[in-house]
């Protein structure tokens, strides 16, 4: 299984982007979901999760501003990103904790990563 994260492009400051990631394969489901960045010179850093039971939390430095979802049908995650900043551009990863078969063990897959560029 790999998780193709789509998205990501370049927006000005102030605009909004909303990114994808869904299991390329059939799976069982999805349990915790996160979304991570990474800028250039930086360290990974934490964004945005939710639980299997919807328990959203964020990074302060998004609250407010970006959205995590899914959609289960799809077995989609999303992150709507809005008032986005220069701050805000990286290379976002989306983080899944998939179960591919009914009763399989839980693992934690990652996106490919797509960039997100906020101009000033």
């Amino acid at each position: 299984v790999q998780l193709q994260a789509s998205g990501g492009g370049l927006v000005q400051a102030g605009g909004s982007l909303k990114l994808s990631c869904a299991p390329s394969g059939s799976i069982f489901s999805i349990n915790n979901m996160a979304w991570y960045r990474q800028a250039p010179g930086r360290q990974r850093e934490w964004v945005a999760a939710r639980t299997s039971g919807g328990a959203t939390n964020y990074a302060d430095s998004v609250k407010g501003r970006f959205a995590i979802s899914r959609d289960n049908a799809m077995n989609t995650v999303y992150l709507q990103m809005n008032s986005l900043k220069p701050e805000d551009t990286a290379v976002y990863y989306c983080n899944l904790e998939l179960r591919v078969v009914s009763g399989g063990r839980k693992r934690e897959y990652w996106g490919q990563g797509t960039q997100v560029t906020v101009s000033s």
